[in-house]
């Protein structure tokens, strides 16, 4: 089994920075891929960045060249650095793990609150 515990959201002005955290523990081992993913009132959970086990990162275009994915495999903890944040950034934000870099993620934490304000 996989825990995931995010933390570092928060309330912040547009153009503002936050840096997320997820710890992963448990059998980390298994763990290939990891996931921030959001989700704003109203809407659908949206995937944000994906990091696989090679380090390399794919990004959703609402965030390419804004956000940056990395994880530091040592401790078991996947960061996502947001710079220029907008309004429209904000929605709870989710660590996701996946056993495999295909498909929906295995694991899920519990979110933390992203509110950007205008």
């Amino acid at each position: 089994q996989v825990q995931l515990v995010e933390s570092g959201g928060g309330l912040v002005p547009a153009g503002g920075s936050l840096r997320l955290a997820c710890v992963v523990s448990g059998s980390t081992s298994s763990i290939n891929t990891l996931d921030w993913y959001r989700q704003a009132p109203g809407k659908q959970r949206e995937m944000v960045a994906t990091i696989y086990r090679s380090g390399n990162p794919r990004y959703a275009d609402a965030v390419k060249g804004r956000f940056t994915i990395s994880r530091d495999n040592a401790n078991s903890t996947v960061y996502l650095q947001m710079d220029s944040l907008k309004p429209e950034d904000t929605a709870v934000y989710y660590c996701g793990a996946r056993k495999y870099p295909w498909g929906a993620s295995d694991y899920w934490g519990q979110g933390t609150q992203v509110t950007v304000s205008s």
